[in-house]
């Protein structure tokens, strides 16, 4: 397992992961019937990496910061890894890469706005790596199988 940052090339390697987890309607706030530009520009936005396994592309996160200007010292982050590879320690091994990553460009915190609670793999992971729940909003994703569900906001200093 490579974990590496991404260029614009890694973008076709990317994007079926992208589509594959975003289209579920589960786990992201951005549209299922997102198109591939959209996404490449909205993933493709700040420090992207990428975990390759045997040269497949098997997980991906976003790194920028969570607010311009006068926030701009808080992180966010996005982070997907395919589900065919869940259970293997990707997702953690990529936090930790990516908490290293936001500590080494000087943020001093990292804000998740919208960890969907039914999403327990994530909100369990978070939690283990010091994160807490600072706020949760009733209702805030419509989930394609569960309808309204709570999202969690997230944080952690650095």
């Amino acid at each position: 397992m490579l974990i590496r940052e991404a260029s614009a090339a890694d973008w076709p390697l990317i994007w079926p992961l992208w589509h594959r987890v975003v289209a579920t309607g589960e786990t992201y706030m951005w549209d299922p019937a997102t198109d591939q530009d959209a996404a490449e520009r909205a993933w493709m936005a700040g420090a992207v990496f990428v975990v390759e396994d045997g040269g497949v592309v098997v997980g991906t996160a976003l790194l920028k910061p969570n607010q311009p200007g006068l926030g701009d010292h808080v992180a966010n982050a996005g982070f997907m890894v395919d589900p065919d590879h869940a259970g293997r320690g990707i997702g953690r091994a990529l936090a930790g890469h990516v908490l290293d990553a936001a500590r080494a460009a000087g943020y001093t915190g990292m804000q998740f706005n919208a960890v969907v609670s039914t999403n327990t793999g994530a909100v369990r992971l978070w939690r283990s790596l010091g994160f807490e729940v600072v706020a949760t909003i009733p209702g805030a994703f419509r989930h394609a199988t569960l309808g309204r569900v709570p999202v969690h906001v997230m944080y952690r200093d650095l």
